[in-house]
């Protein structure tokens, strides 16, 4: 099984696929030519399912950056006879620039190995395993490189550097001297068909490597808008949730990875290489904030045009969609691989697509007011789909559902639904509802307004709670804020905050969701609750403690500034899938929260 920690790994991303690579120079994750595609390198889920590492012979210390305004990632070697550095990327279309990024990436991986200093021995292992290791290809030398042939791609590692293979491992060592370097490139094709394999020579590598660090560096520098705290760290996630989005269709993904889990060795391992509607509010803010209208314009068009449905028949809005646009995403196992510190089952797809959350309907209704305020911006056929969204809302908001952190047991009536089917009401007489509807809406939303007041309200506990009638705290209470039901100064507030504090922080400053579900395993402490207590707090006026909970949560960002989803709570290290898009969505808009506050404070 595989067991290098989970913030060991940097993330490389040309915009339609993701690989992670460690400290040592191991490429353990990537999936070509998409995200949700299988895993050619998969060690971070089993040692046997394919890597690749470039490093020098020996030992060395380490250390690592992102080459300034991007995603391409510097690791330094440092040895007792010299000092190689190791560049890696994934390309981007050649000359891609701004917005561009990323819409020809030719889905290749670019690696370089210089030495700066003395004279040093590295050495490289090439063991692709397609399929999530399935595939043991057969590897032959051919022009500039070798060929690996098995399964439904063929791929071309180009290089100068001669290679042993041994079955489907090819190895080689050679030694570098100040001033030297090697060129690297792995790139994929079909394996039907007449394409023949395109080999990269070195000069090739050196320009498209340079040109992606100037891709990366034009995004970066027309979305340099903010100017609130924390301005580096609110760009680097910008980038990162960039580096998650797929440019073909504007999704964006929850997170590179599957099946790497929020409780080790339990059952909570899920795939994440997907979009969620739940994520859409939060993340068209951090858009706001880190990149600009581009980008959550064609965010909200990819919502938009997977989640069309006609929901006056009776269905449900879909809760996850595959960044195609896909529905069908039935979950399955991979019983071959032993996971990430023996947690399985590791498995691809997420039959979280079948689950009913009442709160995607306001979501998505929020989305829209945030993406195109004005109604007459929105085609015919999505003001109509978005309209049957809100009377939906209206229609079912009684009903209980599994809420927005997807519960796989019964089925319960979770404050955070309720609150958000009211949004989705508070917004939509805005895309030209008639006045029938309006009217019928209005009672509704003081419908919603008593029963989440009377229900949701826990007097003993001095808080909301997680469903009505319960005596348990959740996390997304503190929602309730953020979406303006409640001013921050409402007494209500200031103590549900505090018993959220007081309750569900661990130890370690970290919050947890909630303290039990029906799943087996506790899981551990996720950091977007963390930023969300850091958000409600810049909210109420607790501006100094609103910073501290934010510095809490920032410190679990590993050296290249990536986020994990969750932290455990007895040895803080990273878990869940990763880099995940939602702790840095939440960075972002807690650090723009608390600005606020700040500027607020000092102008009054």
């Amino acid at each position: 099984m595989s067991s290098r920690p989970i913030g060991d790994y940097a993330l490389l991303s040309d915009c339609h696929s993701a690989a992670l690579v460690s400290t040592e120079g191991s490429v353990d994750w990537l999936c070509l030519p998409r995200f949700d595609s299988p895993a050619v390198f998969g060690r971070l889920l089993d040692e046997a399912a394919g890597h690749w590492t470039i490093r020098p012979c020996g030992t060395s210390r380490v250390t690592r950056r992102y080459v300034p305004e991007s995603l391409v990632l510097e690791t330094t070697f440092r040895t007792p006879s010299g000092t190689v550095m190791l560049l890696d990327a994934l390309a981007m279309g050649h000359r891609e620039r701004g917005h561009a990024l990323g819409a020809s990436s030719p889905g290749v991986l670019l690696r370089r190995i210089t030495c700066t200093s003395g004279s040093v021995a590295v050495e490289t292992s090439f063991a692709p395993r397609p399929e999530f290791g399935l595939v043991h290809p057969v590897l032959s030398a051919v022009r500039g490189g070798l060929s690996a042939y098995g399964g439904a791609q063929r791929l071309v590692l180009s290089t100068p550097l001669p290679l042993r293979i041994d079955g489907s491992t090819a190895r080689g060592e050679t030694g570098l001297k100040a001033g030297q370097r090697i060129e690297f490139a792995l790139s994929s094709l079909p394996a039907w068909g007449d394409a023949e394999p395109d080999p990269w020579p070195g000069g090739r590598i050196n320009r498209r490597l340079n040109d992606t660090v100037k891709g990366w560096r034009s995004w970066t520098r027309i979305h340099q808008g903010y100017q609130g705290p924390w301005r580096d760290e609110v760009a680097h996630s910008g980038r990162v949730l960039q580096g998650l989005s797929f440019t073909p269709t504007g999704a964006i993904v929850a997170a590179a990875t599957t099946s790497l889990p929020e409780s080790i060795g339990a059952d909570r391992n899920w795939d994440y290489r997907y979009t969620w509607v739940r994520d859409a509010s939060f993340t068209l803010q951090a858009l706001s904030t880190s990149a600009c209208e581009k980008e959550k314009a064609t965010y909200f068009g990819f919502l938009a045009q997977a989640a069309a449905t006609q929901l006056e028949r009776g269905a449900n809005l879909q809760v996850i969609y595959g960044i195609g646009g896909e529905r069908d995403l039935s979950e399955r196992t991979l019983p071959h691989l032993s996971g990430w510190r023996g947690s399985t089952p590791v498995r691809t797809g997420n039959d979280g697509w079948r689950q009913h959350q009442l709160d995607v309907y306001g979501e998505l209704l929020d989305a829209a007011h945030q993406t195109h305020p004005r109604t007459e911006w929105f085609a015919p056929p999505t003001r109509s789909f978005l309209l049957q969204a809100a009377e939906t809302a209206a229609r079912r908001w009684r009903e209980p559902d599994q809420g927005i952190w997807e519960v796989r047991g019964p089925s319960r009536h979770f404050l955070y639904s309720k609150l958000m089917c009211r949004v989705a009401l508070d917004l939509a007489p805005a895309l030209g509802a008639t006045p029938t509807q309006v009217t019928a809406w209005r009672h509704t939303r003081q419908h919603f307004r008593r029963a989440i007041e009377d229900e949701g309200w826990n007097p003993h506990l001095g808080a909301f709670t997680q469903a009505f009638g319960s005596s348990e705290l959740d996390a997304s209470a503190l929602m309730l804020p953020l979406v303006g039901f409640l001013p921050g100064d409402d007494p209500r507030i200031r103590t549900t905050v505090a018993a959220i504090a007081s309750k569900l922080t661990d130890a370690r400053g970290h919050v947890r969701r909630y303290l039990r579900d029906d799943l087996a395993s506790e899981e551990g402490a996720f950091l977007l609750c963390t930023f969300l207590l850091a958000h409600a707090l810049a909210l109420i006026d607790e501006v100094p403690r609103a910073r501290e909970v934010f510095e809490t949560a920032l410190s679990c960002a590993n050296e290249v500034g990536l986020l994990a989803e969750e932290i455990s709570p007895t040895t803080g290290e990273a878990l869940g899938n990763y880099p995940q898009a939602f702790s840095h969505i939440g960075l972002i808009n807690a650090a723009r929260a608390i600005g606020h506050a700040e500027r607020a404070r000092r102008n009054s």
